[in-house]
């Protein structure tokens, strides 16, 4: 019996052994692999990993609203870009090309009476009337010999001559208007017209009015500089 349990004995110590040596020999080849480690060493690297993450992020958000700001600036410039194009063609600073009428104006070659050589020759108020009916009818845009009719035109007689812009003019007068060339020849079916017709009867002055196939180029207007005027301060 003594025997049996110191075999036993042996046994259990033998096996007890070999298990320590197999447990051991198992940690030291995780440890050298480095497929396994101890918590506590995981702990700085987790750590830095949030860091760096907390600061990606943040970058993230900065870029987003840096390119935010971007686009919006962007959507800004062309808006503003838009808006003075439009500004330019409204004021007549850009040159414009399109569908329209012709008209032409020219004094009489007869002249019979000095005393009613007013008669004979076309005026201002000839001029300006037209110019009137035309905008009444839709014209996009007016020129008169080559001179683009603007807010700050004048048209009056100097002498033997019609000022336009600051610039003298002489028979024969080209008005070119673009517009639907239907609306600007009803606007014309008005007294006036009529009156020029009964003039050129009577006095010899041409009223002549050409629809062209193909489309019509008025230039532009020179840019209007403000000498006395500014603008308005806020407060």
């Amino acid at each position: 019996m003594p025997f049996k349990n110191k075999s036993a004995f042996i046994l259990i110590t033998v096996s007890m052994l070999i298990v320590g040596i197999f447990v051991t020999i198992i940690f030291k080849a995780y440890d050298k692999s480095g497929e396994v480690s101890r918590p506590d060493s995981n702990l700085p690297s987790l750590l830095q990993l949030e860091i760096e993450n907390d600061q990606l992020t943040k970058e993230n958000e900065k870029l987003w609203k840096e390119l935010t700001r971007l686009q919006a600036g962007q959507s800004a410039a062309a808006l503003a870009s838009e808006q003075l194009e439009e500004g330019k063609v409204n004021a007549g600073y850009i040159p414009l090309t399109g569908k329209g009428i012709r008209i032409i104006l020219d004094d009489s070659d007869e002249q019979e009476r000095e005393s009613q050589f007013a008669n004979y020759v076309i005026h201002e108020e000839y001029i300006r009337s037209l110019v009137n009916i035309l905008w009444n009818g839709g014209a996009e845009a007016i020129a008169v010999n080559g001179q683009r009719i603007t807010t700050h035109t004048e048209i009056f007689c100097s002498g033997a001559f019609i000022q336009i812009n600051g610039t003298r003019q002489m028979p024969p007068y080209e008005i070119l208007a673009i517009g639907n060339q239907n609306n600007l020849q009803s606007a014309l079916q008005f007294y006036f017209w009529d009156k020029l017709g009964e003039y050129q009867e009577q006095y010899g002055i041409t009223r002549q009015l050409e629809v062209p196939e193909g489309s019509l180029t008025i230039p532009a207007a020179k840019e209007y500089k403000y000498r006395y005027a500014e603008p308005v301060k806020e407060g």
